[in-house]
């Protein structure tokens, strides 16, 4: 067990890796030149040359790779290139408003999904059932933008009921905060919730489709008791998985969510240092998704390392 535990983190560290190449490479790609950006139209070509000297731009894209991991290994994200200012310093407030923004939505997300989930396996085929995935289905199929252009319309401009923007501020109030955003809390539960309930319907079932659970039925044992106190918990590491994969979706894939409703979080934020052809914010926040993606992914293969027996206990051959 500790053996394949070290091999997912080795294999952990390898992605980061091979994502801060990839991350590099694609801010190399992206059209427009940053030193026009910053200086704007009116720059002439010797004051672009310098700022470009300057900003370390006419260094190989190797060095430039190079010195920018070394950076970001030691914890030092380099400077905005539009203020000067140091990339921690702008990103990390943002970082924790998307996890706080992640946070609300899974507290709902994840206990509603599963239940929903362990409900529609237990009464298979019936009214509920059908309807809880006809629901998921479709709630699936619409993308982020649009749930939350369809939530803006009913709840916001027709009902008055909540904001159609998530406008936060330093030192806000607790409920006043759970008010601006919930929007774009509810647009991330119906995405998360219909995944989650789908996968753990589907374990389940496939659970309760082995011999013991037949035997435990045969023995008397009512439907939820078979369901609750056997089948589930043998498909909790399936469950596991994909509850970690959708929790990395609600810290890695805000990007649209917080931009529809303005939300000040990471998505936004590197939304802007694209539009401002700042490259190491935009380098800074890919690589913050990238980790923690990465590292909820091996918590879940970690996790279901340890909740199965046979991995926990591997046989010895011979």
């Amino acid at each position: 067990m500790i053996l394949m535990i070290l091999q997912r983190l080795g294999l952990g560290v390898l992605t980061l890796v091979l994502v801060s190449v990839l991350v590099f490479a694609g801010t190399e790609i992206l059209p427009g030149d940053v030193a026009a950006a910053i200086l704007g139209q009116n720059a002439t070509p010797e004051s672009l040359a310098a700022l470009r000297a300057d900003l370390g731009l006419n260094a190989g894209p190797f060095v430039r790779y190079f010195a920018w991991a070394g950076s970001v290994l030691h914890g030092d994200l380099g400077q905005s290139l539009a203020n000067r200012q140091p990339v921690a310093d702008l990103l990390w407030p943002r970082f924790w408003n998307t996890m706080a923004l992640a946070a609300y939505a899974a507290v709902i997300a994840v206990p509603l999904a599963v239940g929903l989930g362990i409900l529609s396996a237990a009464w298979r085929g019936s009214l509920f059932d059908r309807a809880a995935n006809v629901i998921a289905l479709a709630t699936v199929s619409l993308p982020e933008y649009f749930l939350g252009l369809l939530l803006i319309l009913f709840l916001s401009v027709q009902f008055g009921l909540l904001p159609s923007l998530a406008d936060t501020y330093a030192g806000m109030g607790f409920p006043a905060w759970l008010r601006a955003t919930t929007l774009p809390m509810l647009v991330l539960v119906l995405v998360t919730v219909a995944q989650i309930m789908r996968m753990t319907r589907t374990t389940v079932l496939a659970v309760m489709d082995q011999p013991y659970i037949e035997t435990a039925f045969l023995k008397g044992l009512k439907n939820g008791r078979v369901v609750l106190r056997h089948a589930a918990p043998n498909a909790i590491a399936p469950i596991v998985n994909v509850v970690a994969f959708n929790m990395a979706y609600l810290i890695a894939g805000v990007v649209l969510v917080e931009a529809i409703f303005n939300y000040n979080g990471l998505g936004r934020f590197m939304v802007d240092a694209v539009s401002k052809r700042d490259l190491p914010m935009v380098q800074a926040a890919a690589m913050v998704f990238a980790a923690v993606y990465v590292v909820l992914n091996m918590i879940a293969d970690i996790a279901a390392i340890a909740l199965n027996p046979r991995l926990r206990h591997p046989r010895v051959k011979g």
